[in-house]
């Protein structure tokens, strides 16, 4: 007759809740479904289809990797998921999930068909990225008692679950982690006519009048990123309401975003900052991510993240084998005085 084990007691942790700026309202103009999500089409589409047919087969949708820069939806996707398969959302993210016991005792109070998301996917430390091997794949969890030569293991079966990771750093994902995800999407920038639709249905629902032409201002400043140009509408909202009649207009937004220091093509100061170390301490580059974090007395992590992406995209900055550049239209930008001799070194080969 075979031993019944004990399973052992995990004490069960509370999801985190990533913050948001001014929660309330950011949850408010949270889209709630596909329909109402705006931007990223082909990702939406590819979504919908996977969900729909799960729905239909009354079965568990794939595991979902959304990856891209911040703030471009893929927390949204995660929530508009659980609302489309009508099942709870559970919301973690990798730092808060320091242990194996952590993670399981998630895992464990899951139910059929229900949404993990884990934010963040890619700073899982190695020892509980190792527990969702089995969890994802065989729906199982290995758990070991004793240590050395009395350790033995328990297998514990759980619920077939759907998890939706998302991350901002796709390279640092192991691959037999990328591999167990079935569905993988990468979000882009928004284009600037999305971006107004966006603003335009956030002022709607903040019952905020605001013109056209302010909608095509902010928008045009927002870096490619909802989350920046909700960020910009609600600071723009304020100034409005205190400096005006409330009412947006265009040359009031331009007033209000240059107070909060965003430039015509929505650079803040860090980015200029980091635009100027290479241009005027390192005479354009090229130069190492290293060198310049050490200038700007930043973490490289946060230029990598914050900064990079849409100077990149931008086409402000230009990243070689031999370290980061500033590219011509960043001289022009800035203004910069030794633009016409580094202009002349480029046509000349010697950059």
């Amino acid at each position: 007759m075979p031993i019944e084990r004990e399973r052992p007691e995990i004490s069960p942790i509370e999801p985190t809740q990533l913050p948001d700026d001014e929660p309330g309202v950011a949850l408010d103009l949270r889209p709630k479904n596909f329909e109402e999500y705006i931007g990223q089409r082909q990702v939406v589409e590819t979504l919908q289809i996977a969900v729909t047919a799960a729905r239909q087969r009354e079965d568990v949708l794939d595991h979902v990797l959304l990856y891209g820069p911040p703030g471009l939806g893929k927390t949204t996707l995660a929530h508009i998921i659980s609302n489309e398969l009508e099942v709870p959302l559970v919301h973690t993210s990798g730092p808060a999930l320091e242990k194996g016991g952590d993670l399981i005792s998630i895992l464990t109070h899951l139910k059929r068909g229900d949404v993990l998301f884990i934010d963040e996917i890619h700073r899982l430390p190695k020892v509980v990225e190792e527990f969702l091997y089995s969890a994802m794949e065989d729906f199982a969890v290995d758990i070991i008692f004793d240590k050395g030569m009395n350790a033995r293991s328990y297998r514990a079966k759980i619920e077939q679950f759907t998890l939706v990771g998302a991350t901002t750093r796709a390279g640092l994902l192991s691959a037999p982690l990328r591999d167990r995800f079935g569905v993988q999407r990468s979000l882009d920038f928004y284009g600037e006519q999305d971006l107004q639709t966006v603003i335009m249905r956030s002022a709607r629902i903040m019952e905020v009048e605001i013109e056209h032409a302010a909608a095509v201002e902010i928008a045009r400043r927002s870096r490619g990123t909802p989350r920046i140009a909700n960020q910009l509408l609600r600071r723009v909202r304020d100034f409005a309401q205190v400096r005006a009649n409330g009412r947006i207009t265009a040359p009031l937004s331009c007033d209000a975003l240059t107070l909060e220091g965003i430039d015509s093509l929505g650079l803040t100061s860090l980015d200029v900052r980091f635009l100027d170390v290479i241009i005027d301490v390192y005479k354009g580059g090229p130069v190492g991510l290293e060198a310049i974090a050490a200038t700007m007395q930043e973490e490289p992590d946060t230029l990598i993240d914050m900064v990079e992406p849409f100077l990149l995209k931008a086409g402000l900055l230009l990243r070689t084998s031999s370290g980061r550049k500033a590219s011509e239209p960043a001289f022009r930008h800035l203004n910069k005085p030794v633009f016409k001799k580094k202009l002349r070194q480029i046509d000349m080969g010697l950059e």
